[in-house]
């Protein structure tokens, strides 16, 4: 493999390797989220609320059934990782070979589960009539897609955990070009409306996830074997599933506590549904350099606690709260302010309820950009040591809280309680990691014995 694919993150400036790291992701979180928001753009602007909403009211139950998994793809990743860090090659091929039979099996099994309970899991949540059918399709053709974006994060974690994060943006802007194109052909072209952006996305899923397998298996060197060899390892399946099925568990957890807060903005008319809509993906965009360290961080640390270097992991996470704190200073005036600009990207002229709801709505959450950072590199950094119990309980903070929350504010301040609920969700969530973290019991969960 050449020398400037992989990154030994247990050597060198914990800040400088973190930010190095992070650029490349940033921009391709940037380039996927992109990527959704044109979904929602397309169908905002050339369909109508109706379709923005239909599309809008799927995300928290797509990531429901996804998130098993993304979570155990995690888990996988923190393995390569932790082996890498102890120069272990010979487990780090194993651990791939793992991986594969695992990611493609679960994506199949949850892929089948997300066609053959969407329209259970919509009506179990209230969505409305007039939007129901258009979300019904919508989830099926993502769900029929899930083999091709679970390989292409399953994947990207692999390289990740190398330390090589320029590999996977380079497949990601190739799918978001694609993305983009294919959608605006498809609905204002072919009329294909909510169908077209679905589809659009699971091709465009599907090329970059094929992109990145025949990169990593044709140039990356240390993951090469023989095929006779390229057979799962139970001993490693285990380590996977016991680092990844709290990671899953977590994002499932979240994901219910997501689908319960949309059944609470179902409560309400298609105007609010919509609002609700637009402000996650102008949040999903503001949250991608804190996505972004903290995906750094966890194989910051994964690698340093895999060498045994568990204060120098501690460094690595101060070095990510300076940069969460320094830049949700910087994006706090910005979207206070500047939220009507954002809104209006994604509404006709005539929406203007819904900009206003959104504008609102913004000016509650940003104020809670920090925590929410805190959230991602707390919960990555323990993760990464290996210490990923905790990644369970800060998601059942998140249902608790944000379900108890929503369905009591709301009865106070409308559907503003929502988003109060959030970032109040947001604070709780971030103290339970941080004291986790603070405990210092990381330090003994690493995989690797050095």
């Amino acid at each position: 493999m050449a020398k400037s694919s992989i990154r030994d993150m247990t050597v060198g400036s914990p800040l400088k390797l973190i930010i190095q790291f992070s650029i490349p992701m940033l921009i391709g979180n940037l380039f996927q989220q992109f990527y959704n928001m044109v979904d929602s753009i397309v169908v905002g602007k050339f369909v109508g609320k109706d379709a923005l909403a239909a599309v809008g009211s799927t995300a928290s139950l797509v990531f429901l059934i996804s998130g098993l998994t993304f979570g155990l793809s995690g888990g996988i990743s923190i393995v390569i990782a932790q082996y890498f860090g102890a120069k272990d090659y010979d487990k780090v091929r194993k651990s791939f070979a793992t991986a594969t039979y695992l990611v493609i099996t679960l994506a199949l099994i949850m892929s089948l589960v997300g066609i053959f309970s969407s329209r259970f899991l919509l009506e179990l949540i209230n969505t409305p009539e007039s939007i129901i059918n258009q979300s019904d399709l919508y989830m099926k053709i993502i769900f029929a897609g899930t083999i091709g974006v679970a390989v292409f994060f399953g994947m990207s974690g692999v390289l990740r955990a190398l330390g090589d994060s320029r590999t996977p943006l380079k497949f990601l802007i190739l799918s978001s070009i694609i993305n983009v194109v294919l959608d605006l052909l498809f609905v204002i072209a072919f009329r294909w409306d909510v169908a077209g952006v679905a589809i659009a996305t699971v091709i465009a899923q599907i090329i970059s996830g094929i992109c990145c397998t025949v990169y990593a298996l044709k140039k990356v060197k240390i993951l090469r074997m023989p095929l006779k060899e390229f057979v799962p390892d139970l001993d490693i399946l285990k380590k996977c599933l016991k680092l990844g099925i709290p990671v899953a568990l977590q994002n499932i957890l979240v994901s219910i506590s997501l689908v319960a807060i949309q059944g609470v903005v179902n409560r309400f008319d298609e105007v609010v549904i919509a609002a609700q809509t637009v402000v996650a993906r102008i949040e999903q965009l503001v949250l991608q350099p804190f996505m972004s360290v903290g995906t750094a961080l966890a194989s910051y640390a994964g690698q340093n606690m895999g060498a045994g270097k568990s204060d120098r992991a501690k460094k690595g996470y101060y070095s990510a709260t300076l940069i969460i704190v320094a830049f949700s200073l910087l994006m706090l005036p910005m979207m206070y302010f500047g939220g009507e600009y954002f809104m209006r990207l994604f509404t006709k002229k005539e929406d203007v309820e819904v900009v206003l709801t959104g504008i609102k709505a913004i000016r509650i959450t940003c104020f809670f950009y920090s925590a929410v950072g805190m959230i991602f590199i707390t919960r990555n950094f323990l993760s990464g040591a290996g210490d990923m119990n905790i990644a369970m309980l800060m998601g059942i903070t998140e249902v608790i809280c944000r379900v108890l929350l929503a369905n009591i504010l709301v009865n106070y301040v409308s559907f503003y309680g929502i988003w109060w609920a959030t970032g109040l969700t947001w604070v709780l969530a971030a103290v339970v990691g941080i004291i986790r973290y603070m405990t210092g019991k990381w330090k003994t969960k690493a995989i690797v014995n050095n």
